[in-house]
């Protein structure tokens, strides 16, 4: 009779984090003091943005990533926002372009200049309005260009065109306790899961709101929930009835009974998961504590596998994390985290190392080029990412154009490395040439956008001096007849007229 062992063993078994020394940490980052379970972070290859505090308004910082050491106190912000800001994203197919969200009920779309933020920066390139309370949640479509979704506490979640006017966003209006606590794509974008405030799993179709289907599992009061791509899996972090920290497994098509349940710790910060669909790897980072978990995802019984446990003394309120494409493959850097440490004011670089080289920790990934348009998924059409390779030595170019604030700037880039991963690389002359004639047809579009918005202030402008002239005259008129009699009221209604201008994007 032969002996089988109860242990699996994992070609991860060795995987450490190695966090950055000081001089590699970005100090003297006044981090946002907002309450809200965000994550407040965002990195790619080029830039990453930070959520900061600051008085009379919202702002975040946008540093190069190799910008580490001491971060000037006077250091420019982008701060457009005249409320807190909550969160902030990357545009996966955009370096330069970022989405920010804000408790003055909008959401703003930036272009971040291939030099970096070097004055304030005021002025957004779209502010997309629709919502009429604080704006918690956005998130951009994971192989469309260009769409990103929003939610807010009005109950409503729009999924929005960033480039140009559209004739219907989407837009979806939830009853009160479907409060959206956290949002997520599956892998083609077909597929939103969602975690409210009954504290229930839901899967919605994001192009018509369809609720698919719901959670009834009692003992799981979820919270954050992310889709395990690849597998068909769907994974979710929250509470179990006895306030213990849970992580909950569920197959996506049926939501009624879990495929796996794990009572973690006793803790009350909140679990955010983050998948590496490549590696099949789970990371588990508390807010306000200082660990994180590693686990490894497999379509057979046990599903998760615990395989070790990153401990620091300092807690982290939040964490970014770098996109696969900006790994350092030859220090096996398999993910990277950016903890957000408020009681040092400082945000420290985590690199999860497996130390080995072998190909399977780098397959084919998802890369910085869209699948699809906007167009195509609204009218239905579905694509997995586009995959690149991050073997050693090879490099990747963006396809593409950053967007410098001072026409003439790209003029410069022949000079410049740009940096992928741990590789330095020259931009080809045809590529400078590309990305020059792309600048250009950029500038041309938003010089047409900007005669757009002055022909409807033409527009506005009009209709409210009509307006005045006509609230004269009625007011002159009840004057008059308010003289000859006192008791008659004429037309006041008219006072209540109201003019509603909306901007649909």
């Amino acid at each position: 009779m032969s002996w089988h062992s109860s242990f699996r063993c994992s070609k991860f078994r060795h995987i450490f984090g190695k966090s950055a020394t000081k001089d590699h940490c970005y100090d003297g980052v006044p981090i946002t003091r907002s309450v809200h379970d965000n994550h407040y972070c965002s990195a790619n290859p080029c830039f990453i943005a930070v959520v900061t505090e600051c008085a009379g308004g919202g702002s975040f910082l946008v540093l190069p990533i190799h910008h580490t050491g001491k971060v000037d106190p006077q250091h420019p912000r982008v701060c457009g926002h005249s409320g807190r800001v909550l969160d902030v994203k990357w545009n996966p197919f955009d370096d330069h372009c970022i989405a920010s969200c804000s408790e003055d009920c909008t959401v703003k779309i930036w272009d971040i200049p291939v030099c970096g933020v070097q004055q304030n920066l005021t002025q957004a390139r779209k502010t997309l309005i629709g919502h009429s309370r604080r704006v918690a949640l956005i998130e951009w479509h994971p192989t469309a260009e260009n769409l990103l979704l929003s939610s807010a506490y009005d109950y409503k979640v729009r999924t929005s065109f960033v480039i140009r006017v559209i004739l219907m966003p989407i837009d979806h209006l939830y009853p009160s306790e479907a409060l959206l606590l956290s949002v997520n794509f599956n892998s083609d974008g077909s597929r939103l899961a969602v975690t409210s405030k009954d504290r229930r799993v839901r899967i919605m179709d994001p192009r018509t709101g369809k609720i698919l289907q719901v959670s009834s599992y009692k003992s799981h009061r979820a919270n954050k929930v992310i889709y395990i791509g690849g597998l068909k899996m769907l994974l979710s972090t929250g509470s179990s009835p006895w306030n213990h920290r849970q992580i909950v497994l569920w197959d996506p098509d049926n939501l009624s009974e879990p495929l796996y349940e794990e009572d973690l710790d006793g803790s009350a910060g909140v679990l955010f998961p983050f998948y590496d669909p490549d590696t099949h790897m789970l990371y588990l980072a508390g807010k306000g504590d200082g660990n994180i978990r590693y686990y490894e995802v497999s379509a057979e019984k046990p599903y998760i596998s615990f395989l070790t446990e990153f401990r620091s003394q300092l807690p982290q309120k939040g964490l970014g994390v770098m996109p696969k494409r900006g790994l350092d493959v030859n220090a096996c850097e398999v993910f990277r985290f950016y903890r957000l440490i408020t009681i040092k004011d400082m945000v420290e670089p985590l690199s999860i190392i497996v130390p080995r080289k072998e190909e399977d920790l780098y397959p084919m990934t998802a890369g910085n080029q869209a699948a699809l348009t906007a167009e195509e998924w609204l009218s239905g059409v579905n694509r997995g990412p586009v995959l690149m390779s991050l073997k050693p030595g090879m490099h990747v170019a963006n396809p593409y154009p950053e967007n410098p604030a001072e026409k003439g700037l790209v003029r410069q880039l022949s000079s410049l490395q740009i940096q992928m991963g741990p590789d330095v690389g020259v931009l080809p002359g045809s590529d400078l040439d590309l990305m020059e004639e792309r600048e250009r047809e950029r500038e041309r579009e938003r010089e047409r956008e900007r005669e757009r918005e002055r022909e409807r202030e033409r527009e506005i402008s009009h209709i409210e001096g009509e307006y005045q002239i006509l609230k004269q005259e009625t007011q002159s008129r009840q004057l008059q007849t308010s003289t000859l009699q006192p008791q008659l009221c004429h037309v006041h209604h008219l006072e209540q007229f109201t003019i509603n201008i909306y901007l649909i994007t």
